[in-house]
């Protein structure tokens, strides 16, 4: 069992400001995520890491969140400060991280304006040059997971994806990276970015896998060609060519792994998912 209530009380004296109140915040896949209001009128994000299988690596996950915070504390990415760290859970039975709250809310929906903002912040982050650098990427696109799925339309392409990564990783340029980037993860204010949240998977590694992963998210949410417009904005402003390798293995790790539950099931997302892994694969004839 998660105490909230001990957590809500942990994060008032940390602050020496009790809470008085508390709202969840959207998003959550991993966490409960609550914004804390103080009798001082000061306000806190709390993150509860309440969810399997995330829950049973908490202590790494919110340290990792936590030292990506203080690296990027001078930098110009908004990103938020770390308050407090339980990364062992004694407070409340979970890992818990407070943090500062960031002005702006999450899009709905992204405008070509947006996508150019987004690409640039990216940018932004893969320039920062934290030492020491933050542990090597994982792939998400795990063997397990390379299953031709029974929605596609076209089996061909999703073949010919795990062919690709049956074979060599392209050399890369080790980066900073959010890698969990996209436009889930991005507060606005009046069209401009004014926050990047959600740092548990900081780590190095090629830059093009951050972009992948912020197109995939894309694609599955707005179509394949916000997607493609964002990538394109981001070659321009990185000044670096498209590397299909890492898009494909972002766009293969939304498979789910054998008998676990996938993370969306919409009949209009998996066509969508399956439309932008069918248009990257093209992309490597």
């Amino acid at each position: 069992m998660v105490d909230t209530d001990a957590a809500l009380e942990w994060a008032g004296s940390v602050l020496a400001s009790p809470v008085v109140a508390s709202e969840p915040l959207e998003g959550g896949l991993t966490s409960t995520m609550r914004a804390l209001r103080h009798t001082s009128g000061s306000e806190s994000v709390l993150r509860l890491m309440t969810e399997q299988p995330w829950r049973d690596h908490g202590a790494e996950l919110t340290t990792r969140e936590r030292d990506a915070h203080v690296t990027l504390a001078d930098n110009d990415v908004p990103a938020p400060h770390s308050l407090a760290l339980d990364a062992d859970g004694e407070i409340a039975g979970a890992a818990a991280h407070l943090m500062s709250r960031l002005p702006g809310v999450p899009a709905r929906t992204v405008s070509a304006s947006m996508l150019t903002a987004m690409a640039d912040m990216l940018v932004r982050i893969h320039l920062h040059r934290p030492d020491p650098p933050f542990r090597l990427f994982q792939s998400w696109a795990w063997e397990d997971k390379w299953v031709t799925p029974p929605w596609t339309r076209d089996p061909r392409s999703w073949e010919r994806a795990f062919r690709l990564l049956a074979g060599p990783e392209p050399t890369y340029e080790p980066t900073f990276l959010h890698r969990d980037f996209s436009h889930r993860n991005l507060l606005w204010t009046d069209g401009a970015i004014t926050g990047v949240v959600d740092w548990v998977e900081t780590s190095t590694g090629p830059a093009w896998l951050d972009a992948g992963h912020a197109a995939t998210n894309l694609a599955i949410s707005a179509g394949v060609e916000p997607a493609a417009r964002f990538l394109r904005r981001y070659a321009e402003a990185s000044g670096t060519a498209v590397q299909a390798h890492w898009l494909v293995m972002d766009a293969v790790g939304f498979l789910p792994p054998p008998g676990r539950r996938p993370m969306f099931d919409h009949p209009d997302q998996l066509a969508r998912l399956d439309a932008w892994l069918e248009l990257l694969v093209r992309e490597l004839r």
